[in-house]
């Protein structure tokens, strides 16, 4: 039997690698090894399959002088190529290979390994026996990642693998970012944080599936409002793929009637957290009937009223009662309830507290607010336009947890803070690289159960070795235990 490497070029310009093995003239197997859209990924792919085309393959001769204890064998490197191949298989999977530069992938791939600065990224590719980029190529694909649209590519790729017919729910919230500096600029202003930090930060909009899996990043001035970020995200979502019927998802600070207008005319459908001021009339009124109590899930309905094009007109509010939230909330009062008495009694210094009345020397907790924040303890309001069972507004609002949590995982498992880079071109190519991580990482976990930590370090030690056997090179595959056996079944590489 033979084998051999076929180059193929594909419908989209670029070169698919494969190695075909045939039997006479007949082909009786092929693999694919990857597509290659510039040179230096053909020139890495055709190594590649090289390496695997004599995977295995060792000389009689060689065989001989080890009986004979004549070889000369030698280690020449051994390298990381197991989870580099994966990584980049899940990387191609997604289609963001379209990019065509190898230099975007290795800063994406290597912050999925191990997150750190741009220029370490050398280090931590060097330490893996991989090929890495040099300093002049980061800056280069850094500046090429902004004037090529880089991130307007990358999300076309997520929607297409979200498949848009089945788009029905979008998540948005938004995070900060902070920055280890003490001035701020234009761009990095000091504003309400996310973190509690005081240093110039940056605002950052994400909105994701249901599942949590990226379809859009923008970044706002660090003092921009959180209620101001939602249009100019959804409106560009819109715009570019002319989406009907989908459904956002956002919690109480992207609520005003502003918004809700915006959304109507933009075509939205939508489900957004609502502040209660005070406990709403339906409640109040349930609660007056002798012996009345919430029960665990009650749920009430109600609208408001907002101006649209105009015109006053009331739209669906649907409130929920749960004990479990009831019980953190009255503890939470009671906590800044027992702060404000102190400052009552002069215990401590006067602080911002929504308890206290402070007029001229006369300090006093307002009683009033007190009992009507306890009143309304466990109540959550949901405003939306969709005329579908109260459950399913409830529901669709608690899928927020998803985009919680890829913000979470771009913070630790990505790095996404703190930001060291000062301009905003570099600071949005930072972006779109965690972006670009994002995506690999929501998909590697979703496809394998485990945490992006718990899969970088089972595949990380197993090495494939390049050995020199009398002056010859030969690649020795590694042994692959049973368990990656099957995450590679999951993850279909």
């Amino acid at each position: 039997m033979s084998s051999f490497i076929r180059k193929k070029k594909t419908k989209s310009g670029a070169i698919a690698i494969q190695i075909i093995y045939k039997r006479g003239r007949i082909v009786t197997g092929l693999k694919h090894i990857g597509t290659a859209h510039n040179d230096a990924e053909l020139e890495m792919l055709l190594a590649l399959a090289h390496e695997k085309m004599h995977e295995g393959q060792i000389s009689l001769d060689f065989e001989e002088a080890l009986k004979g204890g004549n070889a000369d064998l030698r280690l020449e490197r051994s390298y990381s190529a197991l989870l580099w191949d994966t990584l980049s298989s899940v990387y191609d999977k997604l289609d963001f290979g379209c990019l065509g530069d190898l230099v975007f992938k290795q800063l994406v791939l290597a912050r999925i390994i191990e997150p750190t600065s741009k220029l370490d990224t050398i280090r931590v590719l060097e330490d893996l026996g991989l090929d890495a980029p040099s300093n002049s190529g980061i800056h280069r694909c850094l500046r090429n990642t902004i004037s090529e649209g880089y991130r307007e590519h990358l999300s076309e790729a997520c929607f297409r693998y979200v498949k848009p017919a089945a788009l029905k729910l979008v998540l948005y919230d938004v995070t900060t970012l902070y920055f280890e500096i003490q001035k701020e600029d234009e761009y990095r202003k000091a504003g309400l944080s996310k973190e509690r930090r005081l240093e110039p930060q940056i605002t950052v909009g994400l909105l994701v599936d249901r599942t949590g899996f990226p379809l859009e990043i923008q970044s706002f001035e660090g003092n921009c409002a959180e209620v101001k970020t939602l249009l100019p995200v959804l409106a560009g979502f819109r715009e570019r793929h002319g989406l009907k019927d989908i459904t956002v998802t956002a919690d109480a600070a992207m609520l005003s009637a502003g918004n809700i207008a915006e959304l109507e005319q933009l075509g939205y459908h939508y489900v957004i957290g609502s502040r209660l001021a005070k406990t709403p009339y339906e409640i109040e009124e349930y609660l007056c009937a002798e012996g009345a109590i919430l029960e665990d899930g009650q749920i009430f309905e109600s609208s408001m009223t907002i101006t649209v094009e105009g015109k006053r007109t009331k739209r669906r509010v649907v409130y929920q009662y749960r004990a479990k939230r009831a019980a953190l909330d009255l503890s939470n009062i009671e906590k800044t309830v027992a702060k404000a008495q102190k400052i009552v009694d002069k215990k401590a210094d006067i602080k911002r507290n929504r308890f206290l009345k402070v007029k001229d020397d006369k300090r006093e907790i307002n009683i009033a607010l007190v009992e009507e924040a306890r009143r309304k303890a466990g109540i959550k309001g949901y405003v939306t336009n969709l005329r579908i069972p109260a459950q399913e507004v409830i529901d669709a609002y608690h899928q927020l947890f998803q985009v919680e949590k890829s913000f979470r995982m771009s913070k630790s498992d990505l790095k996404a803070r703190p930001v060291f880079h000062h301009k905003r071109d570099s600071i949005d190519a930072h972006l779109t690289v965690v972006f670009a991580g994002l995506a690999l990482v929501r998909y590697i976990e979703a496809i394998t159960g485990l945490s992006i930590k718990k899969f970088i370090n089972i595949l990380t030690p197993i090495r494939t070795g390049v050995v020199s056997v009398n002056g010859v090179s030969l690649p020795i595959k590694p042994h692959i235990p049973d368990d990656v056996t099957l995450l590679f079944k999951r993850l279909k590489v």
